[in-house]
């Protein structure tokens, strides 16, 4: 995996709150819990977007909706988002 090194400022209170919570949580270092951090925060907007895509759809359908057809529809859609969420992680190298 190859990687870059990026540089950014933090303020000293929350740099001591991220190796507070560096500690407590067990991660190994600042760059394991900040590569976390970010990871959650990129899955949380592709969520958001595919949310946002399907709330969109909402209505658009005129057949008859039941609990069947919403667990299939759920489980199309969680399989589309891993497949993005894998090949976002391929492309910058996770």
């Amino acid at each position: 995996m190859v990687t870059e090194m990026i540089t950014l400022k933090l303020e000293r209170k929350f740099l001591v709150d991220i190796d507070k919570t560096v500690k407590e949580k067990n991660y190994q270092n600042r760059t394991e819990f900040i590569r976390a951090a970010l990871r959650d925060k990129v899955d949380q907007e592709k969520l958001k977007k595919t949310m946002q895509e399907l709330a969109h759809l909402k209505g658009a359908s005129k057949k008859v909706i039941n609990d069947d057809l919403i667990e299939k529809g759920r489980e199309i859609a969680l399989k589309r988002l891993e497949k993005r969420v894998k090949s976002v992680f391929q492309d910058v190298g996770i």
